[in-house]
């Protein structure tokens, strides 16, 4: 397989000065069991921890939507970061699942907070989509300086056939959002890498909805709107093909797998997390997990679990991150805390 449009990292002298200024999450507040998603998927509870690690998961209320989740998010983050809403310059908003297919759902966000001087828009990279607006946030502040607002959100409940226990089981709704903005001495986004592999996209697909395939009466019924996954496929996508990736970008960056202090990956799941970073030379005391507590929440799941861990990271330690997802995609990023 061939990988597809690279996108270097780009020199240190253009991301010196460029952090994360306050982190935020939003998790709905219905806890999903694994008992409530057995039955319908055709296994039992303990096979689905077994298989995924993944003990429950939230679903956002049949009142909210991918943008309700992000406006929350985006307010914890505003405001663990001490900056006004009207003080952005840009809004950007990875998900897979926007409230509408028009307009963008940081629109809708940008309108909640009251962001009236903010660009904003949507970018979809799937479940690496947070990393890929986090280096699109960085090089607009490299640019132009000011505050960007980056958010990761999905609501893949949504989208899931209950009856498909390739993915009925692994998902949750969620939140995460970042302020970037100027910082000082070395800390900060160090360097960013986003990959894409297009030989590969049938592995993670929604086919109807879109021009392709316009969303009618049959297309409903022939279940083209449910979210879709080649979970064998995606396996071996991640195990092949992300550690490489995640080496190369280390070596390029000039760092060691041991000066990484913590390790954020997409949260894809638990067991395959777990496969995953012995491979790239990193202790487990390293890895932070949330997927067990959240299951997979798609774009979301990389700043849910960052915000979380943020409290466990010491000032000056280095922070790999690590997305991998539909596309097929990569985003990684290094930041130094």
């Amino acid at each position: 397989m061939t990988m597809t449009l690279p996108a270097p990292s780009l020199p240190d002298a253009l991301t010196t000065g460029i952090g994360t200024l306050g982190w935020g999450a939003y998790l709905p507040e219905r806890l999903v069991t694994n008992e409530e998603v057995a039955h319908p998927a055709g296994v039992d509870a303990g096979w689905i921890e077994r298989k995924t690690g993944i003990r429950h998961r939230r679903r956002a209320a049949p009142h909210e939507a991918a943008s309700d989740l992000a406006t929350d998010a985006a307010r914890t983050a505003l405001a663990q970061a001490g900056v006004r809403a009207e003080d952005l310059t840009a809004i950007v908003l990875a998900t897979s699942t926007p409230d509408h297919p028009q307009p963008p759902t940081a629109c809708l966000v940008q309108e909640r907070l009251g962001a009236v001087s903010a660009a904003a828009f949507d970018l979809n990279a799937v479940c690496s989509g947070f990393v890929f607006a986090l280096g699109v946030g960085r090089d607009m502040l490299a640019a132009a300086g000011g505050l960007v607002l980056v958010i990761g959100v999905d609501v893949y409940s949504r989208i899931l056939d209950p009856a498909d226990r390739k993915t009925a089981v692994l998902f949750g709704d969620g939140a995460g959002a970042a302020v970037l903005g100027s910082v000082t001495g070395d800390r900060g986004v160090r360097s960013v890498r986003l990959l894409s592999s297009g030989t590969e996209s049938q592995l993670i697909r929604v086919p109807a909805g879109g021009s392709r395939i316009p969303a009618s009466v049959d297309s409903v019924r022939a279940g083209q709107h449910w979210f879709t996954m080649d979970g064998r496929g995606v396996r071996s996508f991640v195990a092949e093909r992300v550690p490489s990736a995640l080496a190369d970008f280390l070596a390029d960056a000039g760092v060691a797998p041991a000066e990484v202090r913590h390790l954020v990956t997409h949260q894809a799941n638990g067991r395959m997390i777990d496969e995953l970073f012995p491979r790239l030379g990193l202790p487990s005391a390293v890895v932070h997990q949330s997927v067990q507590r959240y299951g997979n929440t798609g774009a979301a799941s990389i700043p849910i679990t960052l915000a979380e861990a943020a409290p466990e990271i010491a000032e000056g330690d280095l922070v790999l991150l690590a997305g991998f997802g539909g596309g097929m995609a990569m985003g990684f990023a290094l930041l130094r805390w």
